[in-house]
């Protein structure tokens, strides 16, 4: 197989579902209102500059009203045994709340995704579901992958790729993907501050965090060929860096943006893929300062794509290169 220099974009599209269990959402309707403005500018920049990424979007964000989230609501729900964790709870908080459903439906925003050349709509799980939270079960996973496609259908999406929520990776769930029809996931990193990330450890947060200033881990990039596709399961794409969100000291971005830079041209210059994620809400707090970033990554990318030949792919271009590769050397 021909090794490429490629960046991988994924994003963890959920807006409050994500964080229903650590925030009001009537404390962040400014947050959530910048993160739905921001999208269609971040879809325009990767439009002009043929940047493809997966967006991996919670299935409830299909969804046009409550009334429609009733009808897609999965036969088993997550029994965790922390209640706190489940989206269901949403419901009875805010069900009457007409000027906050914004913030938990949008299928105005998958529909422009699904429009925008070059993206991919992947699944977050149709319920934000967290595969390694003790109570709930794999055949609970199962019908909550299943709503998340039958939701998706209506608007004549396949799902393909899927982003674990909050990085549960569970590889006893992939034989579920595999028979529900994910073909690619994204993976953890290997350092040991990405292990057991349902367990929030002091240690590792600092760790992950630290890593994305100065180098703390191992190397990011990773090359095509090392990728393993096994029989009856999802290729796992590992993860390289969290574009974390713009915070109010300036040098400690110009850190964070400039170790990204960087990682990004040894990934060119090495022939390998540069896997970078983010939420979307993310960019919530400081709108224009993130979207600046990420302009400046943008022109890197082109940069790198002009001196190295470095492409863009989505979860999904990656797993059909690989297939189609693997194929390619079996015929000869």
């Amino acid at each position: 197989m021909k090794d490429k220099a490629v960046l991988i974009i994924s994003l963890d599209f959920e807006l409050y579902w994500g964080v229903s269990d650590k925030v009001k959402l009537e404390d962040k309707q400014q947050y959530f209102q910048n993160t739905r403005k921001t999208i269609p500018a971040l879809l325009n920049l990767f439009n002009q500059n043929q940047v493809h990424v997966t967006w991996a979007t919670v299935g409830m964000l299909f969804a046009t009203s409550w009334k429609e989230w009733y009808q897609f609501m999965p036969k088993e729900k997550p029994n965790y045994n922390n209640a706190n964790l489940s989206s269901y709870a949403v419901e009875a908080k805010y069900n009457n709340a007409n000027h906050l459903e914004p913030f938990l439906f949008a299928p105005d925003i998958v529909d422009l995704i699904n429009e925008t050349p070059n993206q991919e709509v992947a699944t977050h799980t149709f319920c934000h579901y967290y595969c390694k939270e003790s109570g709930q079960t794999i055949s609970q996973f199962r019908s909550d992958l299943q709503a998340a496609k039958i939701i998706a259908a209506q608007k004549n999406i396949s799902l393909h790729s899927l982003v674990f929520p909050r990085n549960q990776y569970n590889e006893s769930y992939l034989k579920v993907c595999a028979e529900e029809g994910i073909t690619s996931v994204r993976s953890n990193p290997q350092d040991w501050f990405w292990r057991d990330t349902e367990n929030e450890v002091l240690i590792n947060k600092i760790f992950r965090t630290g890593d994305s200033y100065i180098q703390l881990g191992k190397q990011t990039s990773f090359k095509l060929s090392s990728l393993d596709l096994k029989d009856g399961l999802p290729l796992s794409i590992p993860a390289s860096r969290f574009l974390r969100p713009v915070g109010n000291k300036a040098y400690l971005n110009k850190l964070r943006l400039r170790r990204i830079i960087a990682e990004m041209t040894a990934a060119a210059e090495r022939q390998e893929c540069y896997h970078l994620w983010w939420h979307p809400h993310n960019f919530g707090d400081y709108p224009e300062e993130s979207m600046n970033d990420l302009q400046h990554i943008v022109e890197h990318f082109k940069r790198l794509q002009h001196k190295y030949g470095m492409i863009s792919m989505t979860m999904q271009e990656v797993d059909n290169y690989i297939k189609d590769n693997n194929k390619h050397d079996k015929a000869l």
